[in-house]
């Protein structure tokens, strides 16, 4: 059986940086152990090879890599309101990493360390990463996994996370997705959700408890309208929506459409996404090649648990425990249409 190539990057704190590329002759991946990231994911169709995310050139970028290209985010992703949350009666504290509150996991969360990458074959790596108890304040030792799969003309990310005591989880894939390249903003690209409300949020962006109704607002991504027909103005968009709970499971959630058809349907077993239009996304050198790094040139679709469920029991619960081991499958299915 043919293997994935794994290349080493040079020796970062000791650990050495690697990269394991998967290809099938129609799409090929790129991925690197820091972070557990995307670095780079392309299409090839009628002799022209299309990327499909936005990345760094220089996999050393992603030692840092403030804006979460690619990463797995966790330990659990989006905010959690000043850093802290109730466990059995005790005050667990997290290390604060934006404006008082918790972003993705802590400063040095999943998105930011070197994990174990093997190999499984020619199209499938695993990654693996072991987070001690009190890694960033959260409780329990967690031993994550990641399997990367490609099947035809999809991309399948299987997460795992196994723990000795309860903890929440709730992990997101952070790839920024422009299925025309990169070289143009996404405003252009239609974006369909199957959804039924969004998130309300507080004044730092943590969601409050409340489920708002998407009419009227330039989140009603219902009908497959373009990203700058919904938002003309280009506000931008960074909010949760929330998914028709009575929806058929394994059937696509939502699908990305860019102007010349390409279609990426977006399969998963949670209960909403994160849309962020890249308001913030700063502009800076060293995309890959023909990419354009800045604001809107991305859409990130970010399926995960409700953010801040650990201090809102309405939202449904992102607490595991070790007879309960967490799981949560992304299936991605391009096309033409």
């Amino acid at each position: 059986m043919n293997m994935a190539q794994i290349v080493n990057h040079g020796l970062h704190a000791g650990q050495m940086l690697k990269e394991a590329c998967l290809s099938n002759g129609s799409l090929r991946l790129s991925l690197l152990n820091v972070g557990a990231a995307t670095r780079d994911l392309r299409l090839f169709h009628k002799g022209e090879e299309r990327p499909l995310v936005l990345g760094y050139a220089d996999p050393v970028a992603y030692l840092e890599n403030p804006a979460y290209f690619g990463v797995i985010a966790g330990r659990v992703a989006g905010r959690i309101k000043n850093a802290c949350f109730e466990l059995d009666g005790a005050l667990i504290r997290l290390e604060a990493n934006e404006n008082g509150n918790l972003l993705h996991g802590g400063a040095k969360g999943l998105s930011h360390v070197l994990w174990d990458i093997t190999a499984l074959s020619e199209t499938q790596a695993r990654l693996t990463y072991h987070s001690p108890a009190g890694e960033n304040g959260f409780p329990a030792d967690v031993e994550f996994a990641v399997t990367v799969s490609l099947d035809g003309l999809a991309v399948v990310y299987d997460m795992t996370a196994k723990v000795s005591a309860p903890t929440p989880i709730s992990l997101a894939q952070h790839n920024y997705y422009n299925l025309a390249g990169g070289a143009a903003p996404i405003w252009d690209h239609r974006l369909q959700v199957d959804a039924m409300g969004y998130l309300v949020l507080d004044d730092t962006n943590v969601p409050n408890g409340q489920i708002a109704d998407l009419c009227g607002t330039r989140y009603d991504m219902r009908l497959g309208r373009s990203l700058g027909a919904l938002d003309p103005e280009h506000l931008g968009s960074d909010i949760n929506l929330v998914f028709d709970p009575e929806r058929v499971q394994g059937l696509p959630v939502a699908t990305i459409t860019a102007p010349d058809g390409l279609q990426m349907a977006v399969t998963t077993d949670q209960p909403g996404a994160q849309v962020y239009t890249a308001g913030w996304l700063t502009q800076q050198s060293g995309g890959l090649p023909g990419q354009e790094i800045g604001p809107a040139m991305g859409l990130c679709f970010e399926p995960q648990g409700f953010p801040n469920a650990v201090n809102l029991p309405q939202f449904p619960s992102v607490m595991v425990t070790p007879d309960k081991p967490y799981r949560q499958t992304l299936r991605l299915d391009f096309g033409w249409i």
